[in-house]
């Protein structure tokens, strides 16, 4: 699997992930809404069709759950590629919502 480097861009309402591969033209991405203090929507996630397959899609959601780990708050798994990522990993659950 090729590097890929994930950057984090937040508004007051939610944000997103994007992960880049040096080289490439397109990106991964996972979006999120803020859902009150302390909760956050995963609603969205999308790997473009060249870089499907390597895992970038996991890396990503993997970034929430240790971002919702050192910042203390929880995620509501809307996105179904999301929520079943939270099925296969229940070591997840401490910081799954809803």
């Amino acid at each position: 699997m090729a590097q890929l480097v994930i950057v984090r861009e937040q508004k007051p309402e939610g944000g997103r992930y994007a992960g880049r591969i040096a080289g490439s033209a397109g990106e991964a991405e996972l979006t999120y809404l803020r859902a009150g203090a302390g909760r956050v929507i995963a609603d969205h996630t999308y790997t473009p069709p060249a870089m499907r397959g390597n895992g970038y899609a996991g890396a990503l959601v993997e970034r929430l759950v240790s971002d919702a780990r050192s910042e203390g708050f929880r995620i509501v798994p809307r996105c179904p590629f999301v929520a079943a990522q939270f099925d296969l990993h229940p070591e997840w659950a401490d910081v799954k919502s809803g």
